[in-house]
C-alpha cells in the first residue's frame, strides 16, 4: 500500500473554505436588519387584525393590508406614508359619498364618475412627489375600494356608501396606527442623521472641489464637469430622504422651506461653479492664473482645505464631520466671505465675474449650511420667517398621459365587468385602479414595477392557499393564527428590506392579506378564494398591460421636452412676458432641473444649467442697466434672444458692454461681468439657444 504525504493543514484549510466563520458572521450580520423588519411587519399586521377582529368589522383584512402597506424599512418613511395614507383615505371616503349622492340610482354616470375621479387622482399623483403623490393615488383607489363593496353583480350603487366609507376608513386607520405603534416602539429612526450627513458631504465636496478649480485656474474643466454631474444627481436624490426626515420630526415639517432653500442653494452653487469653470477655460493661462489667485485669496482658509476623498463627487469623502459639528460657524464664515468677494476691487470684467460667481457659490453653500444647522439642532441657527414651500410643475404632459391611461383602464374594467357579469368583477376594477394609479408616477419604470407587482401577487396566491386550506383549519385561537401568518410575512418582509426584486416582495407583503381575507368566521370556500385571487391578479395584470399599451413618456423625450419648455420660458423672460418674482422664477427653473431623468445626457444637463445661468443674469442686469438709462440696448439684446438669434444677441450685448465701459463705477463693472458670463454661455451653447429660431 502506497502512502501519500498529505500536509497536515490541507484538510482544515479545505473545510475552512466551506465553513468560513468570518463570512458566516458577515452574512448573519447582513441578514439581521431585514429579518428584524420582517418581524416588525408581521407584528404590525397581527396587531391590526386583532383590533379589527375585536371590533368585529366586516372586512377586517383591510386593516392588516393597510398595516402591511404602511410598513417601510425606515421609520420616517413609514410614519410619513401612514400620515399621507390617512389623508388620502379621508379624501377618498368623502369623494365616494359625494359621488353616490350625485348618482344614487344611475349606474352609468356613477361608473363614469368613478373613472374620472381615478384619472384626476392619477394626474395629481404625477404632479406631486414622494408620499404626497401616494396620498393622491390612495384617494383615487379608496373610491374604487368602497365602490366595489356597494356594487352588486352588475348593478349600481346601493345607497350604503356613507357607512361603507366609515367602515373602510376605520379599518385603514387601524392598520396605519398599528404599524405606527409597532415601528415607533422598535425603531428610533435615523433619517435626520442620514440627511445631515448627506448635506454635509455634498456641501463640503462642492466647496473644496470649487476651490480646487480656482487653484488650478480651470485646467481641470473636463474632470470637474463629470464631478458636477455626479453631484447634481446626488442633490436630486436628497428629496426622498428629506421626506423621510419629515416623517420623524414635526420640527422639520414646520421648517420645511429651510430645507427646500438648502437644496436650491446647492443647485445655485453648482450653476455658478460651472460658469466660473467655463470662464476660466476661455482665458489665457496667465490671465486665468492671475484672476483665480485674486479670488482665492479672498476665500477663508477653513473653506480652502479639501477633505480626504476617494472618487470626487461620489460621496466617498470623509471630511464632512467638521461641517456637521459647527454648521452655524461655517455659515458665518461663508457670509463674511461673500461680503468680502462682493467688495473685492476689480478693474476688469473678468475678475468681477469670478468674484461675483464665487460669491454665488458661497451664498448657495450658506443656504445649505442653514438647512444643515436645522438638521443637527444647532441652537445658533436663526429661524427664517415668511418663506413657503412652492409647488413646481415642470411639465404637464406626463400627468395628462397618466390621467388618460387611468380613465381608459378603469372604464375598460367596468365595461368588462358589466358584459361578463363576473361576481368578482368589482374587485378586479379595484385592483386595476390600484395598479394604474399607484404606479403611474414611476414614469418609464412603471411597466417593470407593474409586472413585478403582478408577479409578486401571483406568487402570493399559492402561499395564501396553503395557509388558508392546509394550515388554518388545524389551528385554534388568534395566537396560532398569528404564527401561521409569520410563516409568510416574516420572510417576505425580509425580502422587502433587501435590494433584490424589492417590488415583487412588496406586492407579496401588500396583497397576501387581502388574498387570504381572514375573518372572525373564516370561510374555506375554494371557489370564492380562487375567484377573488383571479380578480386581484387580473386587475393588476390589466394595469401592467396598460403601461405597455399606453407607455409613459420615455426619458429621452421627457428630457427634450423639459429643455424645450425651459427655452420657451427663458425667451418669455427675455421678452418680459413673465411677471413672477425673481425667486419664484428661479425656483421654477430649479424644479425643471430636478425633474430631469437620470438617463438625461450630460450635454442636456449642461444646457439646463446654462439656461439657468442666463436667466439669472437677465434678472440681475435689468434693474442695473435701467438705472443707468441703458435699458434700450439690453432690451434689444433680449428681444434678439427671444427670437433665438444668438449672433444678434451677442452683438447687442457687446454694444451694451462698450457703453458700460465708459462708466467707471462698480455697478457698471458688475453689469459688464454679468454680460461677459451671458455671452460665454450663449456662445458655448448656441445650438441649444437657437433651437426653433422664430426669426
Amino acid at each position: 500500500m502506497i502512502e501519500r504525504d498529505v500536509p497536515a493543514a490541507s484538510v482544515p484549510q479545505q473545510w475552512s473554505g466551506i465553513f468560513d466563520a468570518r463570512r458566516l458572521t458577515e452574512a448573519l450580520k447582513a441578514a439581521g436588519p431585514p429579518l428584524l423588519f420582517g418581524l416588525r411587519l408581521w407584528a404590525s399586521v397581527c396587531l391590526a387584525l386583532y383590533i379589527a377582529f375585536w371590533l368585529e368589522l366586516d372586512n377586517a383584512y383591510w386593516a392588516g393590508t393597510s398595516a402591511a402597506i404602511v410598513c417601510q424599512p425606515h421609520l420616517g418613511a413609514s410614519l410619513r406614508k401612514g400620515w399621507y395614507r390617512l389623508i388620502g383615505t379621508v379624501i377618498g371616503a368623502v369623494a365616494i359619498v359625494v359621488l353616490t349622492a350625485c348618482f344614487p340610482q344611475d349606474r352609468a354616470p356613477f361608473l363614469v364618475g368613478l373613472a374620472l375621479w381615478g384619472a384626476g387622482c392619477a394626474l395629481v399623483a404625477t404632479l406631486l412627489k414622494n408620499f404626497a403623490a401616494y396620498s393622491a393615488a390612495l384617494a383615487g383607489y379608496t373610491v374604487a375600494i368602497i365602490a366595489s363593496d356597494q356594487l352588486g353583480a352588475t348593478g349600481g350603487p346601493n345607497g350604503q356608501a356613507f357607512m361603507l366609507a366609515v367602515y373602510r376608513a376605520s379599518e385603514i386607520c387601524i392598520g396605519i396606527v398599528s404599524a405606527g405603534v409597532v415601528l415607533a416602539g422598535t425603531d428610533f429612526g435615523q433619517a435626520q442623521r442620514r440627511l445631515a450627513a448627506l448635506f454635509a458631504a455634498i456641501s463640503s465636496e462642492i466647496t473644496s472641489l470649487y476651490t480646487g478649480t480656482l487653484a488650478v485656474a480651470g485646467a481641470n474643466f473636463d474632470d470637474t464637469q463629470q464631478v458636477r454631474w455626479k453631484l447634481l444627481r446626488r442633490v436630486i436624490a436628497l428629496d426622498p430622504v428629506i421626506d423621510e426626515a419629515f416623517g420623524e420630526s414635526s420640527q422639520l415639517r414646520y421648517h420645511s422651506p429651510v430645507l427646500q432653500t438648502a437644496v436650491e442653494g446647492l443647485l445655485a452653487a453648482l450653476a455658478s461653479w460651472r460658469a466660473v469653470a467655463v470662464h476660466l477655460r476661455s482665458l489665457t493661462a496667465d490671465r486665468a492664473r492671475h484672476d483665480a489667485d485674486a479670488v482665492l485669496e479672498a476665500m477663508p482658509e477653513e473653506l480652502r482645505s479639501a477633505p480626504d476623498q476617494g472618487d470626487p463627487g461620489s460621496g466617498s469623502g470623509a471630511g464632512s464631520s467638521r461641517w456637521i459639528a459647527d454648521p452655524t460657524g461655517l455659515r458665518r464664515i461663508c457670509e463674511a466671505a461673500v461680503r468680502r468677494l462682493i467688495s473685492l476691487p476689480a478693474s476688469v470684467p473678468s475678475l468681477r465675474l469670478l468674484a461675483d460667481q464665487t460669491a454665488e457659490v458661497l451664498g448657495g453653500i450658506s443656504r445649505a449650511l442653514n438647512g444643515l444647522a436645522l438638521l443637527v439642532d444647532d441652537p445658533g441657527r436663526p429661524v427664517p420667517w415668511g418663506s413657503r414651500v412652492r409647488l413646481r410643475v415642470p411639465d404637464w404632459l406626463p400627468s395628462l398621459v397618466n390621467a388618460g391611461r387611468a380613465f381608459v383602464v378603469i372604464g375598460a374594467a367596468e365595461l368588462f365587468w358589466i358584459v361578463t357579469e363576473w361576481p368578482n368583477g368589482a374587485q378586479a376594477i379595484t385592483f386595476a385602479a390600484i395598479g394604474v394609479i399607484l404606479l403611474a408616477p414611476r414614469a418609464d419604470q412603471a411597466y417593470a414595477a407593474a409586472k413585478g407587482f403582478m408577479v409578486g401577487t401571483a406568487i402570493g396566491v399559492p402561499a395564501a392557499a396553503i395557509i388558508a386550506f392546509a394550515v388554518l383549519p388545524n389551528l385554534e385561537g388568534f395566537a396560532a393564527f398569528s404564527l401561521a401568518l409569520a410563516l409568510v410575512l416574516v420572510p417576505v418582509g425580509a425580502g422587502v428590506a433587501q435590494p433584490w426584486q424589492t417590488v415583487v416582495f412588496m406586492a407579496m407583503a401588500a396583497n397576501f392579506v387581502p388574498i387570504l381575507a381572514p375573518a372572525n368566521q373564516q370561510s374555506y370556500n375554494t371557489q370564492q378564494f380562487y375567484n377573488a385571487a383571479l380578480a386581484i391578479v387580473g386587475g393588476l395584470g390589466a394595469a401592467a398591460f396598460s403601461f405597455r399599451l399606453v407607455p409613459p413618456l420615455s426619458p429621452a423625450f421627457r428630457a427634450r421636452r423639459l429643455l424645450a419648455l425651459t427655452l420657451r420660458d427663458l425667451r418669455r423672460l427675455a421678452r418680459g412676458q413673465i411677471w413672477r418674482k425673481p425667486e419664484d422664477w428661479e425656483s421654477h427653473m430649479y424644479g425643471r432641473l430636478l425633474a430631469l431623468p437620470d438617463e438625461a445626457q450630460p450635454l442636456q444637463r449642461a444646457e439646463m444649467l446654462a439656461a439657468l445661468s442666463v436667466a439669472t443674469e437677465i434678472i440681475r442686469l435689468r434693474p442695473i442697466v435701467r438705472l443707468m438709462d441703458l435699458g434700450s440696448e439690453l432690451d434689444a439684446a433680449l428681444e434678439a434672444l427671444g427670437r433665438g438669434n444668438i449672433a444678434l444677441t451677442t452683438a447687442h450685448l457687446d454694444r451694451l458692454d462698450d457703453a458700460l465701459a465708459a462708466r467707471p463705477d462698480s455697478a457698471a463693472l458688475r453689469a459688464r461681468g454679468g454680460i461677459l458670463a451671458m455671452t460665454e454661455v450663449l456662445t458655448q451653447h448656441a445650438a441649444y439657444f437657437e433651437a426653433g429660431e422664430s426669426g
